[in-house]
């Protein structure tokens, strides 16, 4: 096809989308030898005009990366002092100690921690809490280069051996180890492609999930079929591991095997993707030959918490509660009418239920904001335990029926995560441990506000955090973030990076809209699918807000998300060019028609619908599409996308694709910039330069193109 004009499809209206009719020519300005192609989508021809940028392989995408990388970099050049003194000041609030919340397996005590500047954190363990403590696993003697990653996933019955995961370049793909626990070190040969997999031992094994071998050339985009169950027996070669289950009539399905804390119940969680998902259980301690249906509605989600000691199984589910219920289920009469209700549905979000010394853990979500109570396993002697602040987020309250305490985080916006110790027959909460950071927190101060939504269905939750008496002028520079999906919830956490942005005097939004999980199912619901455009919607009315308030003005407004996040970025762009000033699509899903056709992305077709699954869908898609709705000589607001080499969740050619035909849409008044960032993935496993380095770049780009001068922090 000659490669003279990009053809683009009229975008339809976003809430009555209609058969597109017209088409819009891009000329090419600068990103002309890249192949394109086109497809056809109910007899509608959609030209992609950068369908070669896929090809992460070819020498012309590896030009194109490179070519950006320099232009990039060429930019920052040019910023060079400021970025410095950002650096610099970053580097000081990130170099506290890190330290992650004691696991305990047995006698042994593992915790992770990070003297403060070191690339990944070192694994520690000890015996008993007052054990002297030795290095189990100090990943930055595999790789300096800090973009090697481990992770513990559970030690055997005996407390001898420990399974490890190790991922390289952030990549999803991952290989599990069993090393001993005494000597530190691998006595198996590893397990290779295991992905979205933990470990449940049994017996002299544990139970896996992992996929076939991706073709070559494909590990990092092909799409991935077949996620299947395996026992892994200790002593023989992963080749010869026993396929527990596999659903070959649907091969996209993610399997994965758990096993309840007495070894009764196997059970498997079969799902579609992202969203709903099929229980099976066998009784595995009496030897059961085959899987029994346990909860077989992809439209509601049901998952085992606990066995009770009548034998029955402690159920959360929001099967007639959109915000979440505790039920006892008798697994071999599992019918909804045989239900008993322990803990009934609030107003509230009940979104997760831990256990540990024979306690229930009831995890709220009141506003966002984290409560906890407890009870027994009939769901009686309800306690609320009482958290340092009412605003925050905790998370822990796990481990062990054996187990007299247990351990949890709480994190606010103003202050890093406190570690506390908390005692199951007492009640008593005792600090564990205290990060020291270089800030202080009180100078700082959050509200939460409420949004009106345009069609007048709801009140959108906005937290703004910002220096205490900062002035309502409309020229504080803004970041206002955003995620909107899957049922994720956002709550207030703490972030050293942010702190840049908060002592310039800037504010920080974070927008609780629909989609996310804060409220419940409903409110994912509304932000699914067809719906996704309230998801949009929402986020342009809370940056609406902070404007209507004299908060910031679109001159000193960014956006930034990441992932599903990303789209959001990237349709509120299109969308509204003229609201923002600055916008940063991390790691985004941006072409919305081919999303399900690399890697994984399949998994979301749940969330939002397929391309070719009807024409209204298709129709809905490409209406806010961001890749496809980028329009001519538009003057888009400063742009820097962020992707990494070895995504293999987003696979990069989203980015690449978004960023070239933003660089021939965009009027060039403002900066239209690529981040690729090399020997990372999706986000996790970033070693702390790649953090630091990453974090400045943004920094550097959201004050200079929000026209701030920034002041270098004395401390």
């Amino acid at each position: 096809m000659k490669k003279s004009l990009i053809y683009l499809l009229a975008t339809c209206s976003i809430l009555a989308c209609t058969k597109p009719e017209k088409v819009m020519e891009v000329k090419l300005k600068i990103n002309q030898n890249i192949p394109d192609t086109s497809f056809q989508y109910f007899g509608v021809n959609v030209h992609d005009a950068f369908f070669g940028l896929e090809d992460d392989h070819s020498d012309r995408t590896k030009k194109w990366v490179l070519e950006q990388q320099m232009q990039t970099n060429t930019y920052f050049q040019k910023h060079e002092e400021t970025r410095n003194q950002i650096e610099e000041r970053y580097r000081q609030i990130f170099n506290f100690e890190k330290v992650s919340a004691p696991e305990k397996e047995g006698e042994y005590y593992f915790f992770w921690r990070n003297s403060g500047l070191q690339p990944q954190s070192v694994c520690y363990v000890r015996k008993g809490t007052k054990g002297t403590e030795r290095i189990f696993i100090d990943p930055n003697q595999f790789d300096p280069n800090g973009t090697t990653t481990f992770n513990l996933l559970g030690a055997n019955d005996d407390h001898t051996l420990m399974a490890v995961s190790i991922s390289k370049a952030g990549s999803d793909w991952s290989t599990i180890e069993v090393w001993d626990i005494e000597s530190g070190k691998p006595v198996e040969e590893p397990i290779e492609w295991v992905k979205f997999s933990g470990v449940s031992w049994f017996g002299n094994g544990f139970f896996y999930s992992k996929y076939p071998a991706p073709k070559n050339g494909d590990v990092l985009k092909g799409n991935n079929l077949h996620h299947s169950v395996y026992f892994h027996q200790i002593g023989l070669a992963p080749s010869t591991d026993k396929l527990v289950y596999s659903d070959a009539k649907n091969a996209t399905y993610y399997n994965n095997a758990t096993l309840s804390e007495d070894k009764q119940f196997l059970f498997i969680t079969s799902a579609p993707g992202t969203d709903g998902y099929l229980v099976y259980f066998k009784h595995i301690a009496q030897n059961s030959v085959s899987f029994q249906p346990l909860f077989t509605d992809l439209s509601y989600h049901s998952s085992a918490v606990e066995v009770a000691l009548d034998g029955k199984l402690i159920v959360l589910t929001d099967l007639d509660a959109p915000t979440y219920r505790l039920v006892k289920v008798d697994p071999y009469h599992p019918e909804p009418s045989n239900w008993e209700t322990l803990i009934p549905a609030e107003k509230r979000l009940l979104q997760n239920v831990t256990t540990c010394g024979n306690k229930l853990f009831l995890h709220y979500l009141d506003n966002a904001n984290t409560r906890i109570e407890s009870c027994d396993y009939n769901g009686k002697n309800r306690t609320i335990i009482q958290l340092p602040d009412a605003t925050g987020t905790a998370n822990g309250f796990s481990g062990k029926r054996t187990d007299e305490k247990c351990y949890f985080t709480f994190t606010s916006f103003t202050y890093p995560g406190n570690i506390y110790e908390y005692s199951i027959a007492s009640g008593e909460i005792k600090l564990y441990h205290s990060p020291n950071i270089d800030i202080v927190s009180t100078d700082y101060e959050s509200k939460q506000v409420w949004v009106p939504s345009r069609d007048g269905k709801n009140k959108i939750s906005l937290f703004i955090v910002h220096k205490k008496g900062v002035e309502l002028n409309g020229e504080n520079p803004t970041l206002l973030y955003g995620y909107g999906g899957f049922n994720v919830s956002l709550t207030p956490s703490f972030s050293s990076s942010r702190m840049i942005l908060l002592e310039q005097g800037g504010v920080f939004a974070l927008a609780n809209i629909r989609g996310g999980g804060e409220f419940g199912e409903e409110w994912h619901q509304d932000g699914m699918r067809l719906k996704k455009q309230n998801v949009f919607n929402d986020f342009i009315d809370c940056a609406e807000y902070l404007i209507q308030t004299k908060y910031t003005s679109n001159s000193k407004l960014a956006i930034e998300g990441g992932s599903n996040g990303g789209l959001l970025v990237g349709a509120c762009m299109t969308q509204r060019p003229d609201l923002f000033q600055v916008a940063f699509p991390a790691v985004g899903v941006l072409d919305m028609l081919r999303y399900q056709e690399f890697t994984v992305g399949k998994g979301w077709i749940p969330e939002y619908g397929s391309s070719k699954e009807s024409k209204s869908m298709f129709e809905y898609l490409l209406a806010y599409s961001p890749y496809h709705n980028l329009k001519p000589n538009t003057n888009y607001p400063a742009t820097m996308v962020m992707t990494a080499d070895h995504d293999d969740r987003v696979v990069p050619a989203h980015s690449f694709k978004f960023a070239a035909m933003l660089q021939e849409c965009t009027t060039n008044e403002r900066p239209s910039i690529i981040r690729v960032e090399t020997s990372a993935g999706h986000g996790a496993g970033k070693s702390t330069n790649q953090i630091i380095q990453e974090q400045t770049d943004k920094w550097t780009f959201f004050f200079k193109n929000v026209n701030h001068n920034y002041i270098p922090m004395k401390h």
